[in-house]
């Protein structure tokens, strides 16, 4: 990369180099690029690179440094006197600006001589010339508002006590007097509302309106006392102090971005160096380019990575295992003590501590990268003061999303890993202490429905489908239709009609899943109808195909509530107009309902409706509560799971039962596959999805 002749400021203006040094080399550069004689120009160029010591702008530059240095050497030293001489009379504050206001008139002095040599010396001659115009206006206001607010000091240490006494005598019997006074209005207030001129409300609205002109006059009374209106002056004119004296120094230091931004700065690197020079500590080139903020805030993260991230990876801190390194052994060559789970667990937190360090990292790298492209192109870097502005503006939401995020990493995405890769081991009834990594075996003996695992899944899995898609479907089926028999106008009570409707979803499911439990049991009321009805004992329970009939119906009806308040909103807010043209067009009721009345209310609840069918493939309750996923067929499904039993009842048996926790995980991990991809489908097929409402 090549010297430029001229640099550019954050607005974007355009200004010609004062380090001549500088841009002599950009204007060979620029020769050399038209030029048919490049030999020479090259061997100009080296030798000015050669001699760039001796280059005159160079000698004068340096030579100012050296003054500079020896300046601010001096400064510290007269604000540390002119300091001590203000002594402790006045506040801290007013000492801190008298101080900024003294050296800031000593550094514009200075710099004046050295604006023309280079811009550091120009923007540090501005910069100071702000404050020399602005800080006499800011100690004169805490001058003057020091100088109120000890008044206000000394009127309290003169305060009259038996004035004071005297008038608080006062404010006791202007209290008896107004209790009195509200208490005859109240009596009053009553009197009416017992003689039935005002309402209920309206008495309880004229009583607080009493009590609150009691308490507003007390107030009010209360500041006859002169302590007291003196503690509250004292209060007003400090923060008066504080919030005026904030506004004033956020309008200096305004003024000083701004002026940052039209100055540009000049250095002598042609490319970014010094994110790859520091990129293994964040932070690092932050205070070197003296944002010490900034800084600051990227140290605490390679604290967190040198402290916590690292060590944690190579198995420092660990419960049991051995960081990243426990992952891949998963405690095979450990102690009998040692558990596989634990070493797996650990290692994943592992894992996700090394991507926090790397992202930290990235983020440190990336900031002074573009910092240095900045200062390269003539862009000052930013102080901490337009730093925090920006991030007030604009990352407020990563401020406010940023814990949360963590929480999601060590309760979600933490969880999901462990699955996954647990899915690889052969963790199983005869391996739960220690177990190894097995590749892809518990997949194929999902895939080829070997074992009784294998074999059972793929029966489970029919099943599943079945009853995900006619549970989900009926109740879609009934809430809706339910939902246009309680909106139609003709229906009278509608209220009472809604009240009912919703009741499957107002009574906890539980209660209503024990309850048919218990009536389809062989001495169950429903099984004792059924044998006063047909002759013959129908033991529901105990029949595969009833057992799965009465599920559907059952979540049939459970599940109809909620669709029903769904459709209900959505009709409701269909305009009467499109029916009444329809009219009018001659269509029949079928025809309102399919052109008009279903593609509206698809639209609006069709992300809810496609969610209501992953809800009931992983509707775990009810196929427990009902019948524990019975009844079982131990020539069929062994004993790992029953005939009603959907996969989600099925790995809680797998795992929680017989301990296939390994190939457990695996159906979880296909599970959540198919219910996304199918889930994706039906957002992606569905119109709202199509026009970018979702």
């Amino acid at each position: 990369m090549k010297y430029k002749e001229f640099l550019y400021d954050e607005i974007g203006n355009k200004y010609e180099r004062k380090n001549l040094y500088i841009l002599e080399l950009a204007r060979l550069y620029e020769k050399l690029e038209i030029s048919t004689n490049k030999n020479e120009i090259e061997a100009e160029i080296r030798e000015l690179k050669q001699n760039k010591d001796k280059h005159f702008y160079n000698i004068k530059l340096k030579e100012y440094k050296n003054k500079e240095k020896e300046f601010l050497k001096k400064l510290k030293e007269e604000k540390s006197t002119y300091s001590k001489s203000l002594g402790n009379s006045i506040s801290l504050k007013m000492k801190n600006l008298k101080v900024d206001l003294f050296a800031a008139e000593k550094k514009q002095k200075f710099y004046s001589d050295y604006t023309g040599l280079t811009y550091d010396a120009e923007f540090a001659y501005e910069r100071n010339k702000i404050a020399v115009n602005q800080l006499p206006d800011i100690i004169e206001f805490l001058v003057d508002g020091e100088e109120e607010l000890n008044q206000l000091l000394n009127e309290k240490d003169n305060i009259d006590k038996e004035n004071e006494n005297k008038v608080k005598i006062d404010i006791k019997k202007f209290k008896s007097e107004q209790k009195q006074i509200i208490d005859n209005g109240i009596s009053r207030i009553k009197s009416m509302r017992k003689e039935g001129r005002i309402s209920k409300r309206a008495e309880k609205n004229e009583i607080s309106v009493l009590k609150k002109k009691y308490k507003q006059a007390i107030k009010i009374k209360s500041f006859d006392l002169v302590e007291k209106s003196n503690k509250e002056s004292i209060k007003a004119k400090k923060h008066e102090i504080n919030v005026k004296l904030k506004q004033k120094l956020w309008v200096l230091k305004s003024d000083i971005g701004d002026l940052k931004r039209k100055t540009p700065i000049e250095t002598d690197n042609t490319r970014p160096i010094m994110p790859y020079l520091t990129f293994l500590l964040p932070g690092l080139g932050q205070l070197l380019n003296k944002q010490y903020m900034k800084g600051l805030c990227f140290l605490i993260a390679s604290l967190f990575i040198y402290l916590i991230a690292i060590p944690y990876a190579l198995g420092y801190g660990n419960y049991q295992g051995d960081g990243i390194a426990g992952l891949i052994s998963l405690a095979q060559d450990g102690m009998r003590i040692d558990k596989s789970l634990i070493f797996l667990i650990e290692g994943i937190l592992a894992i996700f501590l090394v991507v926090i360090a790397f992202v930290a990292i990235y983020l440190s790298f990336k900031d002074l990268k573009s910092v240095e492209k900045k200062k390269i192109e003539g862009i000052r870097p930013n102080n901490w003061f337009e730093t925090s502005k920006r991030i007030k503006a604009e990352g407020f939401p990563y401020i406010v999303s940023s814990p949360a995020l963590f929480v999601i990493i060590f309760t979600v995405l933490v969880p999901i890993t462990t699955a996954i890769l647990l899915s690889f081991t052969g963790m199983d009834p005869k391996h739960q202490s220690k177990f190894g990594w097995v590749g892809i075996d518990n997949y194929k003996i999902i895939a080829l429905g070997e074992g009784l695992a294998g074999e059972v899944f793929w029966h489970i899995l029919l099943w599943t489908v079945i009853w995900t898609i006619a549970a989900t479907t009926l109740a879609i089926a009934i809430g809706f239709i339910l939902a246009l028999l309680a909106n139609n106008d003709r229906v009278k009570g509608k209220t009472f009609f809604r009240s009912v409707f919703i009741l499957p979803w107002a009574v906890p499911a539980f209660i209503s899943i024990m309850f048919f439990s218990i009536m389809f049991s062989s001495t169950g009321a429903l099984t004792e109808i059924m044998f006063s009805l047909t002759g013959k004992l129908i033991e529901v329970k105990s029949n595969p195909t009833l057992t799965r009939i009465v599920l559907i119906l059952l979540q049939g009806w459970l599940g109809s509530s909620y669709i029903f308040l769904l459709s209900t909103g959505v009709l409701q807010s269909i305009p009467e107009d499109l029916y009444e043209a329809a009219d009018i067009d001659g269509a029949t009721g079928w025809q309102k309902i399919r052109h008009i009345t279903l593609p509206i209310v698809l639209f609006q609840t069709a992300p809810l409706l496609v969610s209501q069918y992953a809800f009931n493939f992983n509707n775990f309750s009810i196929i427990y509560l009902f019948n524990g996923g019975g009844p079982f067929n131990p020539t069929k499904y062994g004993n790992l799971a029953g005939s009603s039993d959907l996969l989600i009842s099925y790995i809680y048996k797998l795992t929680m039962d017989n301990q296939y926790q390994a190939i457990g995980a695996a159906i979880t991990v296909l599970i959540s596959l198919g219910l996304m991809f199918f889930a994706f489908i039906g957002y992606r097929n569905s119109k709202a999805f199509k026009e970018e409402r979702l």
